[in-house]
């Protein structure tokens, strides 16, 4: 079983679940909008046991971490150096980095501007954020489906809709957009507890505020460490070609289809997944 700690990172406090050999090769797990560090719980445990020493931070607003009170506190910058501070403190000078939704937006941005400090980067259905500005203005179909980033933008109105009926919008927004069964009751009740920790929703929704109001630059955000993509095709949310353009911005990219799978491809088909990036971690240097 994963231990949980508290770690000071970039001028915050991050819960962080700890388990694997102290002396095993790091790996960051980051999970994305609107989970927590227990999202990981599978692949955190595949991944110890494979010798690996696995760190699975609560993102800054989420869970049982810090949630600073200002938008600029959540632009891309500051959350990379969030993961920056946690190799840091984990006295390691690099560490391979597994990002899913908004965790993958903030793997990609560490490779970015910080690839000195990655091994390696797992991506999971969210493109390099590069590729996602470019693609919007030329995609209608990504446009469209992109709709909830600009409603997220009206102040207190999001969170007030998303508190009401015990999260239901938030449940419903997981299990209508993935495989049935994929998210358990036991899943949801845990996730609602976490949503209702004082500050969470503000906090959770100010990330998508930030993109929007602190936009981070992105000129020279090529990535230069081997990265893998791995992509569940029925993303209501994302569309297919966000892949193929984000792995184009990689020196060293590799990009894995899971055909039958959404958004949710690492819940969904956790055995794949693991194989997928288990292989790629054992392929090379790093």
């Amino acid at each position: 079983m994963p231990e949980a700690r508290d770690v000071a990172t970039n001028g915050a406090r991050l819960r962080v679940l700890q388990e694997g050999p102290e002396d095993g090769p790091l790996v960051i797990l980051l999970h994305g909008f609107p989970e927590h560090a227990g999202a990981w719980a599978v692949h955190g445990a595949l991944l110890a046991g494979a010798g690996y020493r696995v760190w699975a931070p609560d993102q800054r607003g989420y869970g049982g971490s810090e949630k600073p009170d200002q938008i600029a506190d959540y632009a891309l910058d500051v959350l990379a150096a969030d993961v920056v501070g946690l190799i840091d403190a984990a006295g390691r000078e690099r560490a391979v980095l597994v990002g899913h939704d908004w965790g993958a937006a903030v793997a990609w941005w560490v490779a970015a501007r910080h690839p000195e400090r990655v091994a390696k980067l797992v991506a999971i259905n969210v493109p390099h954020p590069a590729a996602m500005r470019g693609y919007v203005g030329r995609s209608l179909a990504q446009l469209r489906k992109s709709w909830y980033i600009l409603a997220f933008q009206i102040p207190a109105l999001p969170e007030a809709l998303a508190r009401q009926n015990d999260f239901r919008v938030l449940a419903r927004a997981l299990t209508s957009s993935s495989r049935p069964g994929t998210f358990t009751e036991e899943d949801l009740a845990a996730y609602r507890r976490a949503w209702a920790r004082p500050g969470a929703l503000r906090s959770m929704l100010d990330w998508y505020r930030a993109m929007l109001r602190h936009p981070p630059d992105m000129a020279d955000a090529r990535i230069t460490v081997p990265t893998l993509l791995l992509w569940g095709v029925h993303d209501v949310a994302l569309e297919r070609g966000l892949a193929q353009r984000s792995i184009d911005l990689c020196d060293d990219g590799r990009l894995t289809y899971f055909e039958d799978a959404t958004h949710w491809v690492h819940h969904e088909e956790p055995e794949r997944v693991h194989a997928a990036i288990a292989g790629f971690l054992r392929a090379g240097s790093g």
